[in-house]
């Protein structure tokens, strides 16, 4: 393994007196200890962040409870993958949340409640082994409400975790992805009810606390399937903060992670929906991307800039896990993007 694949291993807090990270690298479970009193930035630079996808191979609904220091971004999106591609988002924007949102300081326990006077009411809350979205969007696309009460599991299994300095002081980034958690439950548009069934479908967490720099672009990507009754996932970006220690590529199999080397995304200049790959160094991760919608979403206020390209589509090829064995992937929904933020 890559000495930039550092495995920690053992439970310690995640900042040091000065407000760096104690031991940069990646780990299977939430082994550094986050606390807001340990940050020695400004409360109004803190990021902290709860996103969840879930997603099968013809919708998905996308949840956002944020407080990001002097906005906090809430949000929900619907996504339909037919022949006439369709995606709305929602966000409602709270100013200076700084902390008053009380978001979990651990993603093993905690929850989070979230009401908008009328409009907004959104819950994640969490069990043993169980986490639970429920959502009530009044008017969420002029006069269409929308509604969920989504379940999904989350047996003892490997998770991504990474603490990634950057190269400034009190800068600082530590995030858990969960993938490959099965999803039961129903979503409700404009007078619809669509289902999720644990056999085939799936939800991904994208737990997140921080200090960033002002300037960043990421590129993030993520996938959960059922092969032959068989959980398969990845969780595979780059971009965000010096990764020297550890890199953010994983493939997750039967709850176990495999850990992989730098992944590269060919992204064309030409159109975002036009066809990807994805390469990795070490030849475990080779991928054709075909885009089925750009989910896209461009802010421009000068010293607040964000302009992201979440392209879902079908990617094909193969997977290799650590002992060697060759996964064939073909035609499996999934979701890739390039994110530039300035704020």
């Amino acid at each position: 393994m890559s000495k930039r694949n550092h495995e920690v291993v053992n439970q310690q807090r995640l900042l040091n007196a000065r407000g760096n990270i104690s031991e940069p690298g990646w780990a299977r479970r939430q082994l550094w200890q986050y606390s807001r009193k340990d940050i020695t930035a400004a409360k109004w630079r803190i990021k902290e962040w709860d996103y969840y996808l879930v997603m099968n191979d013809s919708y998905a609904a996308a949840f956002t409870l944020s407080d990001d220091g002097y906005v906090g971004l809430q949000s929900v999106s619907v996504l339909f993958f037919g022949q006439q591609p369709f995606e709305h988002t929602e966000t409602i924007l709270d100013v200076f949340p700084m902390g008053k949102m009380h978001l979990p300081e651990s993603s093993d326990a905690g929850d989070i409640v979230y009401e908008k006077k009328d409009r907004l009411h959104m819950k994640f809350l969490k069990t043993d082994h169980q986490r639970r979205i429920i959502c009530d969007f009044r008017k969420f696309d002029n006069e269409k409400d929308f509604a969920c009460d989504i379940v999904l599991q989350q047996p003892d299994m490997d998770t991504l975790v990474i603490a990634t300095p950057w190269d400034k002081e009190k800068h600082f980034y530590y995030n858990q992805k969960i993938n490959c958690m099965r999803a039961e439950g129903w979503m409700e548009y404009g007078g619809k009810c669509y289902t999720f069934c644990p056999e085939t479908d799936f939800g991904t967490l994208d737990w997140g606390r921080g200090v960033w720099t002002y300037d960043n672009t990421w590129n993030w990507g993520s996938m959960n399937c059922d092969l032959d009754g068989h959980a398969f996932g990845f969780n595979i970006g780059y971009g965000f903060g010096n990764t020297s220690a550890a890199t953010e590529n994983v493939l997750f199999y039967d709850g176990k992670a495999h850990k992989l080397d730098d992944v590269t995304f060919h992204i064309p200049k030409t159109s975002y929906t036009d066809p990807w790959k994805f390469t990795s160094s070490d030849k475990r991760f080779e991928m054709d991307f075909v885009p089925v919608i750009d989910r896209a979403a461009k802010l421009d206020f000068k010293a607040i800039v964000s302009d992201q390209h979440q392209v879902f589509g079908r990617i094909s090829g193969k997977a290799v896990l650590d002992d060697g064995t060759v996964l064939d992937i073909r035609d499996v929904m999934c979701f890739a993007e390039r994110v530039h933020n300035r704020y």
